[in-house]
């Protein structure tokens, strides 16, 4: 795969470490299982994603999951929205943006920063697309101060999955589980200079 600093597909720029192909056909994911449990109150999640096609159900970027109901999901609804929730045994807290998600020649960069420590409820739980906060929810909720959530916990984590249930198609890259630290978009990428564009 190649990815220009413009975030568009072409057949000159540099190639990409670290990216898959996902195909829902295929049931195509990445799976890892901690060893032994960590910070399951900080964590940032990040990686870039490229839609390939539109469909009618969910498609899952990332996913950590206990026994239901006790999860973190990233995924693009059937309408092309973006919903992020930390389900915990008795609530859940989501972040559901207005904004959809319908451009399948674009390079989305997505980060989830949580750290329910956080007195303030908004802070505890922050997703950023290209470099810039969203604020434009349809639902907001934020998970309880001091939650334990499932990430970074000794459960199967899942990249382009939602426990073998809502697949994603098309290509994520670079994808990175930050622990113990809440991040923000600029520890992974940074504005071009020159074009003003997120790389």
């Amino acid at each position: 795969m190649i990815i220009l600093g413009t975030n568009s597909v072409k057949d000159t720029g540099y190639d990409v470490a670290n990216s898959c192909r996902f195909n829902s056909g295929s049931s195509d994911s990445l799976t890892r299982t901690p060893s032994s449990a960590s910070n399951r109150k900080t964590f940032t999640y990040s990686s870039w994603v490229k839609r390939s096609i539109l469909t009618s159900g969910d498609q899952a970027i990332f996913n950590a999951h206990t026994d239901a109901p006790n999860q973190v999901d990233i995924y693009f609804t059937p309408t092309d929205i973006m919903q992020c929730t930390i389900r915990i045994s008795n609530y859940a807290a989501n972040l559901i943006t207005n904004r959809k998600f319908r451009d399948v020649s674009a390079w989305y960069h997505i980060v989830l920063a949580v750290d329910t420590t956080q007195g303030t409820a908004a802070n505890r739980m922050k997703l950023y697309v290209n470099g810039v906060q969203e604020t434009s929810f349809s639902e907001a909720g934020y998970p309880n101060q001091n939650t334990d959530t499932a990430v970074n916990n000794t459960v199967q984590h899942r990249i382009g999955d939602s426990n073998l249930e809502t697949f994603f198609n098309g290509y994520i890259a670079e994808a990175v589980l930050i622990d113990g630290q809440q991040l923000a978009p600029t520890d992974f990428g940074e504005f071009d200079e020159d074009s003003g564009i997120w790389k």
